[in-house]
């Protein structure tokens, strides 16, 4: 079953900006077009899955990208950072990557200090895009994600 995205997204900001110490954990699945996947340099956007998550837990957030070769990629920050760029927009600080491979001993995955951003809008008419950019020690980290967000059928007028 697919989430409508015009619900979805604008309870991202909500959901980051009430997350607290005790705050139980959120998680959205989006479905949409996975256009770049970007981890520690290697472009393996070939292999994006047309899927993300968005989870919150206590006071971080993060936006988890996944590809059909067992890679992954979360951008994780403080939710009580995010900043508005625009009325619409928001930026949520990123200071944690992790990124996951899979190998013969199960799925191995590595949290790295990073300095960078991911930023998304709340949905129109049209598509939203999720853009996350960092960089590690280990090199550059980017992702975006373009979810449709149509009203969903029956929703009320804006």
């Amino acid at each position: 079953m697919k989430t409508p995205s015009a619900l979805i997204l604008p309870a991202l900001a909500v959901l980051v900006a009430l997350a607290s110490p005790a705050g139980a954990q959120t998680a959205i699945k989006l479905e949409g077009t996975c256009e770049k996947l970007i981890v520690a340099g290697l472009d393996v956007t070939q292999n994006c899955k047309d899927t993300m998550m968005n989870t919150v837990s206590r006071n971080r957030t993060s936006f988890d990208f996944s590809a059909w070769d067992g890679r992954s990629l979360s951008f994780s920050g403080s939710g009580a950072q995010q900043e508005r760029t625009e009325e619409t927009d928001a930026l949520q600080p990123i200071n944690l990557v992790v990124p996951g491979e899979k190998t013969d001993e199960g799925v191995v995955r590595g949290p790295l200090a990073a300095v960078g951003s991911c930023s998304f809008s709340n949905p129109q008419e049209g598509k939203t895009a999720i853009t996350c950019e960092a960089t590690s020690a280990k090199g550059r980290y980017e992702a975006r994600f373009v979810t449709d967000a149509k009203t969903p059928p029956g929703a009320p007028k804006p």
